[in-house]
């Protein structure tokens, strides 16, 4: 169900994570990112589903990434900085945004051609809540994934809120259900970030898929 990790993996990562986190840019427009020069994960979900949280999970920071009160108020594609070696992209977030058609359409069609052209794009997380699993508003998401062919790996958030061993049975179910997709990869993270679950593999994992050497 998730990959395995040496210690010297984790360990690895931790240090890379340890590494001074930074706001970049926020892009608006497509001719608006960052020249591709260093390798990147994105982080994508429904709005309300935890991406600033698990974001400033990794990095060990309370307000490198900044969640809103509103749910679909992140309308650019955000890039952080990590050490000078990877960069961390929050994508717009998708599902009830309160903003206007036109307007959501907008910040999501941006979302789909960074994903459609980004050569530096290592992997993209998508976060799904572990309360409610997959819903309907997710299959687009999965499918834009599969139609840019672009590697992506399901990350459950809020794993403390479920009773023990539900959590799992969710990734079970999850991992059954993305099965047949081209471009999803085949493990699924479970994680807190309010308790710190799963962060040191989630870490491990951007690291591997980014090809990072230790260090």
């Amino acid at each position: 169900m998730t990959d395995t990790f040496t210690d010297e993996e984790i360990e690895a990562a931790r240090i890379l994570f340890a590494q001074p986190a930074t706001f970049v840019m926020g892009a608006a427009k497509i001719e608006q990112l960052p020249a591709p020069d260093l390798p990147e994960v994105a982080f994508a979900g429904r709005s309300n589903v935890g991406k600033s949280s698990l974001i400033n999970a990794l990095v060990g920071m309370n307000k490198l990434a900044r969640a809103s009160n509103e749910p679909g108020r992140t309308r650019e594609v955000n890039f952080f900085d990590l050490g000078g070696r990877l960069r961390l992209v929050d994508l717009p977030g998708y599902g009830w945004a309160k903003a206007g058609k036109q307007v959501t359409k907008k910040f999501q069609n941006l979302g789909r051609d960074y994903l459609r052209g980004r050569v530096s794009l290592k992997r993209v997380y998508l976060l799904i809540d572990s309360r409610h699993g997959l819903k309907a508003v997710d299959t687009e998401a999965l499918d834009a994934l599969d139609e840019a062919a672009v590697s992506y790996q399901i990350v459950l958030t809020k794993a403390d809120k479920l009773k023990k061993g539900g959590a799992e049975a969710v990734a079970a179910e999850t991992l059954k259900a993305i099965a047949k997709r081209p471009a999803a990869y085949p493990a699924v993270i479970v994680t807190s970030s309010d308790k710190g679950e799963g962060i040191p593999d989630l870490r491990a994992e951007v690291m591997r898929a980014c090809e990072l050497a230790q260090s």
